[in-house]
């Protein structure tokens, strides 16, 4: 199955909070891990509405800081779309306050797969892609 084309949209947009510091007062890694593991969900579900669970998360790779008060925006692209899973890359990108210009932060791959109310792998080709 060949995965539908990028969104011109991002998957997630997000302002960076106080409650999500770390000691050095920026935001902690692990907040960027979760938003980037909700992004290659969202982007999972453009493949095919399932549920889906990530079994591997790899390639994270923390740029610039992100600070109190950057609006994130998190692109979401599906690389490989398996029998039951998907490969997503995700992008992150900060608005600094008072900035016109975005700056990469950090970027990730996940990958999902989709199962059904028991935790079985289902296809993701289904009626839906067909």
């Amino acid at each position: 199955m060949d995965p539908k084309p990028p969104s011109d949209i991002p998957a997630i947009r997000v302002v960076m909070m106080p409650r999500d510091t770390n000691p050095q007062g920026t935001i902690f890694g692990g907040v960027l891990m979760s938003l980037i593991d909700q992004a290659a969900f969202i982007e999972s579900m453009r493949q095919a509405p399932h549920r889906y669970v990530t079994v591997s998360m790899e390639t994270i790779e923390f740029k610039q800081p992100v600070l109190v008060g950057d609006v994130l925006s998190l692109w979401a692209h599906t690389e490989r779309v398996g029998r039951t899973s998907v490969r997503v890359r995700v992008d992150v990108r900060a608005s600094r306050r008072g900035s016109t210009s975005e700056i990469d932060v950090t970027s990730g791959v996940a990958t999902l797969v989709a199962v059904d109310a028991n935790g079985t792998p289902v296809p993701v080709a289904s009626e839906w892609t067909a």
